[in-house]
């Protein structure tokens, strides 16, 4: 989907007119309709504005062009499990149980290996094969190369 399929789908689901909308953002009902008919696309600030106010990510609200990938564990993120900051604010670099209201759950990558391996295996993979797996992925991802730095 494009952005401006999210934005009227988003609204419409909400019952709300353009009007309803723009006031909602202060901003005027033919921006609101310049950005549904894909003539423009909603400014930085005005995405912050829109992502806390349908509760979606901004990556939603650009029609999904990134695959999110938590970049503490490497789960696969879609809007309910992406971490908020403290000010409710998506973060969509990491799952909701790595971070959560500007804090970090793990600050070692074997406490995290044995949660994911508690939750991971099971009778297509087992426990030695998913902590395998985690030893050699959770090195390539952002949080654990910051804290090697």
């Amino acid at each position: 989907m494009e952005t401006k399929e999210v934005l009227l789908k988003l609204r419409e689901n909400k019952g709300l007119s353009q009007e309803d909308l723009a006031k909602e953002l202060f901003v005027t009902r033919q921006a609101v309709s310049r950005w549904e008919t894909g003539e423009t696309i909603p400014n930085t600030e005005t995405l912050k504005l829109l992502s806390k106010y349908f509760n979606v990510s901004i990556n939603t609200l650009l029609g999904s062009p990134r695959k999110l990938i938590c970049q503490c564990c490497g789960m696969p993120l879609e809007d309910s499990l992406i971490s908020k900051e403290e000010n409710g604010d998506f973060n969509e670099d990491y799952c909701m149980w790595c971070y959560d209201k500007g804090k970090y759950t793990y600050h070692n990558m074997d406490d995290l290996i044995n949660v994911c391996v508690s939750h991971m295996a099971n009778e297509q993979f087992s426990e030695v094969q998913v902590r395998e797996y985690m030893k050699n992925m959770l090195p390539s991802l952002k949080y654990w190369k910051n804290k090697e730095n």
